[in-house]
């Protein structure tokens, strides 16, 4: 699943929890921007954890563009691909 800030890629695990990673290369600037892009990916994804169907391995990619974004961007944004990708749970 695409966006314009991140990429997202979802497979079964068969296992009762979901495992995530997060992937920030150097082209998105020096150690302190990465380190800050992949913490807030990092949060959106925990706040969204209790409301997510279990058994699933998620990669998040992070784009050049999320660079300087504030926090409720990436969480729009990250609430938008779990969305797509069918895992939140309804109700």
């Amino acid at each position: 699943h695409q966006h314009r800030l991140i990429v997202m890629s979802v497979s079964p695990n068969n296992l009762q929890d979901n495992r995530y990673g997060f992937i920030v290369s150097k082209g998105l600037g020096k150690a302190v921007v990465r380190n800050r892009t992949r913490r807030l990916l990092r949060e959106a994804t925990r706040l969204l954890h209790p409301h997510l169907h279990p058994g699933h391995d998620v990669v998040i990619i992070a784009r050049r563009p999320i660079v300087g974004q504030p926090f409720v961007v990436i969480q729009r944004t990250v609430n938008e691909l779990f969305r797509r990708a069918s895992l939140i749970k309804e109700g």
